[in-house]
């Protein structure tokens, strides 16, 4: 913990990574003042339950440190594809009878779905596309590829693909797209976000941005392949996202008492949404193996404990909100106390509760409408096939996702009330640091410490 002296500034300036203005990496943004004082002894209390924590995160590190994303045979199968990058040449239209984009049932029965998209599948213009591959060893070659005119994704001359590469397969059939370029407006929009991060958020937006990049290098050299190599799940989940929240919270809001407390309340959410998890899993017999990518993973992978990996998603996909969540109720409570030194923690942990239910509110229906969304595809096949809210709730698709926000949910809640008892308690008991912190007069100005 470290101890300076600051004094108060005007809103928006002052913002550098070590200051009590609380921007960070997650979904909501928000601006304190600098943290209220704290003496050294409150500091070497907080010391000695972040620092043993933090070690802890680092000794698993180390130990669960994969060397690398298992090699494995490619399948050819969804995702498991060998690939390379393309461009169309050139886009003829012909008719779709002449190149036999579809062939008619030969008992010409039209009566199925799939006799009649065979019909019209022979009906109209068809897209004769001409694409050279433009990377890999057989950069260069060209292939044809026919575009139905249904076909959801259409392509234009000139434009950037994606093809799978089948070297088993006749040479004629070797190549095929199967989807298009992206990267360009997606660096594009990257880029937009990250600017108006830096304007908005000045230096706190670049540490936000830091802290957003060391989350992805943890998940991407970490987590994933942690998993993949056989390590359990859960634990490789806890570890990693542990690291994410250290890295995150004192990046964003600096290295002071005050992001100690919102870790702790952090991490004490985070256990009971990993005891929820766990129990209700096993309770409603998710296998964690809902579709084509889980099962293909558990085909190339069968060592990998797929109930244990639903598990990690849920407690990584909980993170970021709870960062959020315990953030605000930790600076609500410094705040309130700096502005009446003389609240006890009782008074404080009513004030600052009261604020922690509107955010609850909020945070809540955001869990589940994201949710909602993810699903809605399928959702909407439910509503199709008419099937009851009883069934639809009790597929095994629908009911991890219901396991999935609750369980979240339930910690996101639990973390407003544990983190504004941790924060109340710790500034009440700072009775060095509140003596510090009573005005010097009218119009004097304070003396902070972190």
């Amino acid at each position: 913990m470290t101890s300076s002296q600051q004094t108060p500034e005007p809103e928006g300036h002052g913002d550098g990574p070590g200051g009590g203005h609380g921007g960070h990496a997650h979904g909501h943004s928000h601006s304190h003042g600098p943290a209220a004082p704290v003496s050294r002894h409150l500091r070497k209390v907080i010391a000695a339950v972040v620092i043993p924590f933090a070690t802890a995160v680092v000794v698993g590190l180390v130990v669960l440190w994969p060397g690398g994303t298992p090699a494995h045979e490619r399948t050819g199968v969804g995702f498991d594809r060998q690939t390379e990058q393309g461009r169309v040449v050139s886009v003829e239209k012909v008719d779709c009878k002449d190149v036999n984009a579809a062939q008619v049932p030969p008992t010409g029965d039209t009566s199925t779905p799939e006799g009649r998209e065979a019909v019209e599948s022979q009906r109209g213009e068809c897209g004769k596309a001409t694409i050279e591959v433009t990377t890999g060893a057989n950069a260069g070659r060209r292939f044809v590829e026919i575009v139905q005119p249904d076909a959801p994704r259409q392509l234009d001359e000139g434009q950037g693909v994606v093809v799978a590469y089948a070297p088993d397969a006749p040479r004629d059939l070797q190549y095929s797209v199967i989807d298009v370029n992206r990267k360009v407006p997606l660096t594009v929009l990257a880029a937009i976000f990250a600017i108006v991060v830096v304007l908005v958020g000045r230096m706190r937006g670049v540490m936000a941005l830091i802290a957003l990049a060391a989350s992805f290098v943890v998940l991407t050299f970490f987590i994933l392949p942690a998993i993949l190599e056989g390590s359990n799940p859960l634990v490789v989940a806890v570890v990693g996202a542990s690291a994410i929240m250290l890295i995150a919270l004192y990046l964003c809001h600096g290295l002071s008492a005050r992001t100690s407390v919102a870790v702790l309340g952090t991490l004490i959410s985070l256990l009971l949404i990993g005891l929820l998890g766990s129990l209700f899993i096993d309770w409603a017999s998710l296998s964690g193996n809902t579709d084509d990518n889980t099962g293909l993973i558990h085909g190339l992978y069968p060592e990998i404990d797929l109930s244990g990996l639903l598990l990690a998603g849920i407690i990584i996909g909980s993170l970021g909100v709870l960062d959020d969540v315990t953030v605000t109720q930790t600076s609500a409570v410094w705040e309130l106390h700096q502005a009446d030194p003389r609240m006890g923690p009782r008074a404080l942990y009513r004030a600052a509760i009261r604020i922690g239910r509107d955010h609850i509110a909020s945070v809540v229906n955001t869990l589940v409408l994201a949710y909602a969304g993810a699903a809605l595809p399928l959702l909407l096949l439910f509503s199709i096939a008419q099937s009851s809210v009883g069934t639809v709730a009790n597929s095994e698709l629908v009911a991890e996702e219901i396991v999935r926000t609750l369980v979240g949910s339930i910690g996101l809640v639990a973390s407003v009330p544990v983190t504004t008892v941790l924060a109340a308690l710790v500034v009440s008991a700072d009775r060095e640091g509140t003596s510090e912190a009573r005005p010097a007069g009218r119009g004097g100005r304070r003396r902070r410490a972190k």
